[in-house]
């Protein structure tokens, strides 16, 4: 009978978050999978942990995937663990999950600390809608790529970064979606842990003058719907009715559908579309 993988989260800081289930399924597993060796030693040694382990990580994702599931084919039980955090989250895990699903293997996670979520629920933003961006791409084609879609993003908006790229972000940031609301959340759950919000303009002069230290999670204002709204009828409005009657007719939709369309674009009610049409043909 086949093994299965656990996904186990663990502490982001403060050691007191391990869970019990997730201490007892690193004890029980045939083998742990961890993304630094050295740095989770210190981790299973606290609790008193000696399972077997293996290094899982970015440079070993896919070719390890293959051996790690071989093993579980062979009945042997899993743990995957991060450096810090939930596994798969912005992480290589999630090639092994995908992997694994491929394969017909069983896979549970085990609910625990994640930094993005800490830090949204501390922000002081909105937390009914949000998006997950994790690290931007470090390609500059793809970066501006990213930064112009967040452009319009109308959700709360969580970075990571780290502290040796963070002054170029917060310029970025500041230079494309202009001077929004943003926390910055560092040290999350230790014993120096900084939650300061601020804007991005005032973020950005900030770490221009002072250093920055540890890893960053940013926690951003998203576009507000009011104005990105009046923005899109902004921008139908410098095309003439008849030109914004074509653009859809052209895709192929039929005259009265187009109609109505055009009038929720433009903010108005489909009997203005249709007099001014009605009017122009006569």
């Amino acid at each position: 009978m086949a093994g299965m993988l656990y996904l186990c989260a663990t502490p982001i800081g403060n050691l007191k978050d391990m869970t019990p289930r997730v201490v007892e399924t690193l004890n029980s597993v045939d083998l742990i999978a961890a993304e630094d060796t050295r740095n989770s030693r210190k981790l299973l040694t606290h609790f008193d942990i000696h399972t077997p382990m293996t290094s899982y990580h970015e440079y070993n994702k896919v070719e390890k995937a293959y051996q790690l599931i071989e093993k579980m084919w062979q009945g042997l039980n899993i743990a995957l663990i991060t450096d810090a955090g939930t596994p798969a989250v912005s992480d290589p895990g999630e090639v092994l999950v995908r992997m694994c699903q491929e394969a017909g293997i069983a896979v549970t996670s085990l609910p625990g600390p994640a930094a993005c979520i800490t830090a949204l629920t501390l922000s002081g933003l909105s937390t009914r809608r949000f998006c997950f961006e994790g690290f931007l791409p470090t390609e500059k084609k793809d970066r501006n790529i990213i930064l112009e879609e967040l452009k319009t993003e109308s959700r709360t908006i969580i970075i990571y970064e780290a502290p040796h790229r963070l002054k170029r972000t917060l310029k970025e940031l500041y230079e494309t979606l202009g001077d929004r609301r943003v926390t910055l959340c560092r040290e999350l759950t230790k014993v120096f842990e900084t939650v300061l919000p601020t804007t991005l303009k005032d973020a950005a002069v900030l770490y221009e003058e002072e250093e920055p230290r540890g890893e960053f999670v940013l926690v951003i204002e998203g576009r507000s719907l009011k104005e990105k709204r009046q923005e899109e009828i902004e921008g139908w409005e410098r095309m003439s009715v008849e030109e914004h009657m074509e653009f859809y007719e052209s895709q192929g939709m039929d005259y009265k559908s187009a109609m109505k369309q055009v009038a929720k674009d433009r903010g108005v009610g489909k009997r203005e579309i249709y007099d001014y049409l009605n009017g122009v043909s006569q």
